[in-house]
């Protein structure tokens, strides 16, 4: 029994759904309109799957990862489960059996055996029993589908085929992929990626960029689908959402990297130099450095900046999980030992009051400073770093992956009362903890330095300074100072 195409009453698919359906390729990918079917089209293969491995005395199992779990109930509720219903009235109709019934607050269809003769030969027609659940759809088979809200344990305990839903708007969606694919290739199983885009600092982006042709890739664009018959008003759906940035990149399938984030790749690569990031390289000059104190599971970020003519040079970032607040002082202590820092900045928020004021103490508060993370410091800080860039006056590691993409990570998102904020979008490592910790040492660079100067004073320096050290000298001598 073959169901990957189905052609029924009950299901319509259009032609660019029927193609996605039919498409057997084990690695596969979709970049589809927003509410152009992408998740129906998907649960369509997923219900065709599950039926004919019923059919065909075998099982199959699927995982779905969605964004949310109330995306994964809605793509179980109103895509998944209609769909093997559908499915089974068709069988129904074949064995002439009666409607689904209730039981024990459970959808069940009754199984059904029936023989039917024709040409001389007997068919043997069997419907079997499928279960509804709040998130599972399961087949007396053993063949089952589960829904679930993404993470990196859920990619992790669950194997079989899998569909990531969305999979551009997954928070933590490198760690998710990174859990997901080896349990998917162990077995051999199928694997169906699905979103609109979102920017191009996910997996989903690379994925679909990606060189090879490894991936069988669908793009289907809101002019395509209504081409292909969606029943949508383009004119009149542009004109309601009143916003050319969002229908470009969710109806046009464009790469907005720039609507919402603070740095761009663009401006993040104009800033990378081989050279950079190289301790070796250090020239004695001048140094800034910033600090992100580590609580639990952040990170402790530490980078110090060279200053060569009016440009900052990275020339060591240390970065550390889990360590103790005495480690975090020790590596403190030998960034100052090894590099000539005249200022040192130092997130004090919260916790930060304590560590603030011992490295005062050692390094003297001439150079040791204290910020409070409130929403103004965040975006001046912010703020000096992105104008820095833009003048392309610091230079960064080149082909460093992790660091560029938590430079990406601040999304810049303006409220209702029109005050901008500054949030991490929750797909880096920690909270953007390399983004502060630069911005604070870069911050601490706005003000120029002004080095220390000596010029020796002639001990005869002509009338007037004979008779200011004269005043002096008796004034001392009075006081008995010598």
């Amino acid at each position: 029994m073959s169901a990957l195409a189905p052609d029924s009453p009950l299901i319509r698919f259009l032609p660019y759904q029927r193609a996605w359906i039919a498409d057997q390729s084990r690695f596969k990918i979709g970049m589809m309109t927003r509410r152009g079917g992408k998740t129906f089209a998907s649960m369509g293969e997923v219900a065709a799957d599950c039926t004919a491995a019923e059919a065909e005395g075998r099982k199959t199992r699927w995982t779905i990862l969605s964004r949310s779990e109330g995306a994964a109930k809605e793509a179980l509720e109103d895509a998944l489960k209609p769909m093997v219903r559908a499915y089974y009235e068709v069988l129904r109709g074949l064995a002439r059996s009666p409607e689904p019934v209730f039981e024990e607050g459970e959808f069940r269809v009754p199984a059904h055996r029936e023989e039917v003769t024709a040409g001389g030969q007997t068919i043997v027609i069997e419907v079997p029993e499928a279960t509804y659940k709040t998130q599972e759809v399961r087949f007396p088979g053993g063949s089952r589908a589960i829904a679930l809200s993404a993470s990196p344990d859920a990619a992790r305990g669950f194997g079989g085929n899998l569909l990531l839903d969305e999979f551009a708007f997954h928070r933590d969606s490198r760690r998710i992929w990174a859990s997901a694919f080896p349990v998917v290739a162990r077995g051999g199983h199928k694997l169906r990626v699905i979103s609109t885009p979102n920017g191009k600092g996910n997996k989903f982006y690379e994925l679909m960029t990606a060189e090879g042709d490894t991936w069988s890739r669908h793009v289907t664009d809101i002019y395509q689908a209504v081409e292909q018959g969606l029943d949508v008003n383009v004119a009149e759906l542009r004109a309601a959402l009143a916003d050319e940035d969002v229908w470009a990149q969710e109806f046009e399938l464009k790469w907005l990297d720039a609507a919402s984030a603070w740095l761009d790749y663009d401006l993040i690569s104009g800033c990378e130099h081989p050279a950079a990031g190289m301790p070796g390289l250090y020239q004695g000059g001048p140094c800034f450095s910033g600090e992100d104190i580590a609580a639990r599971n952040d990170l402790f970020v530490l980078p110090v900046f060279e200053q060569v003519g009016d440009v900052l040079w990275l020339r060591e970032m240390v970065v550390r999980r889990r360590i103790s607040f005495a480690e975090q002082d020790a590596i403190r202590a030998e960034m100052f030992r090894k590099y000539r820092i005249v200022r040192h900045r130092m997130d004090q928020t919260g916790m930060g009051e304590k560590p603030v004021e011992d490295a005062q103490r050692r390094h003297g508060t001439d150079r040791v400073e204290g910020v409070l993370f409130t929403g103004p410091n965040r975006l001046d800080l912010a703020t000096h770093l992105k104008e820095a860039m833009q003048d392309r006056k610091m230079r960064l590691p080149a082909g460093d992956v992790v660091l560029r993409a938590d430079l990406h990570a601040i999304q810049s998102n303006v409220g209702p009362t029109g005050v901008r904020r500054l949030v991490a979008d929750g797909d880096t490592d920690g909270h953007a903890d390399r983004f502060w910790a630069i911005a604070l040492a870069v911050s601490g660079a706005a003000s120029a330095y002004q080095p220390y100067a000596y010029q020796p004073v002639p001990r005869h320096g002509g009338e007037d300074f004979d008779r200011e050290f004269r005043l002096t000298a008796g004034f001392a001598a009075q006081k008995g100072l010598f």
